[in-house]
């Protein structure tokens, strides 16, 4: 089961999120997503949990902790909807006169 972290440190990375989540469970993975250009993490990142139970209880004991100043959010992932419409983009490269 996937799990989705939101409101992470900065400071949080792949192995510190792993390491953060690693006694409620067996981990497939810990990703923290970063932005492509930066490097810089955009604050949330993923945990899969080999046994849902385990995901389960992650969710339930990490949801609004507070880790170094932050208050995480975590809850179960959901898969992305192809058909959801994209975001604007964020400049308009047009000039205006």
């Amino acid at each position: 089961m996937k799990v989705y972290v939101g409101n992470l440190p900065y400071s949080v990375d792949s192995a510190k999120l792993k390491e953060l989540f690693e006694s409620y469970g067996e981990i497939e993975e810990a990703i923290v997503i970063q932005d492509k250009f930066s490097g810089r993490s955009k604050g949330f990142g993923f945990v899969t949990f080999k046994a849902e139970d385990s995901a389960k209880k992650a969710i339930a004991e990490m949801n609004d902790k507070e880790v170094e100043g932050r208050q995480f959010k975590v809850n179960e992932a959901k898969p992305m909807d192809p058909d959801r419409p994209r975001r604007p983009p964020r400049r308009d490269n047009q000039r205006r006169y």
